[in-house]
């Protein structure tokens, strides 16, 4: 696998972020869904990376400085054919290196709270990441969790 920073140019990047914002709005009321559209991605404070085996996209992920201490993980994502073959993981440790690499001391994410976001809360905990309250911005809510790597 390889993995690559991406500026969301590729037909193929905007169908997996297209895929990832409909199952988003599918699994929660509106207010609640914070995942990022192609536009948003292409901030100045965001990192955007995909993930390659060849030719095929078998993930997406992306890191949003919100101080230069802290940084949090948006946009993990891979297409629900191909899941389970470590394209999630591989994104996840990678982003953690790049967060470490650029000093920071904590990164976040936020993630539901439905049963189908238990296959990501455990890959999440797997690297160290523990639950923890809502950071930034973000509220208090029953449909988001929020977790937290101390670097």
């Amino acid at each position: 696998m390889k993995i690559e920073v991406d500026d969301l140019s590729r037909r193929e990047v905007i169908a997996l972020l297209e895929e990832h914002l409909s199952n988003m709005y599918e699994l929660g009321p509106p207010e609640t869904v914070f995942a990022l559209d192609a536009t948003e991605l292409r901030s100045p404070e965001i990192t955007f990376w995909t993930v390659w085996d060849e030719d095929m996209l078998v993930g997406c992920g992306a890191l949003k400085e919100l101080s230069p201490k802290h940084g949090e993980i948006k946009s993990m994502r891979t297409p629900k054919a191909l899941r389970g073959k470590g394209a999630g993981r591989a994104m996840l440790a990678h982003i953690v290196d790049v967060a470490r690499q650029r000093g920071y001391r904590r990164l976040s994410l936020e993630t539901g709270t439905v049963d189908a976001f238990v296959p990501a809360q455990k890959l999440y905990a797997s690297l160290g990441f523990s639950v923890c309250g809502p950071f930034s911005d973000y509220k208090e809510d029953p449909h988001s969790l929020f977790m937290t790597l101390a670097l």
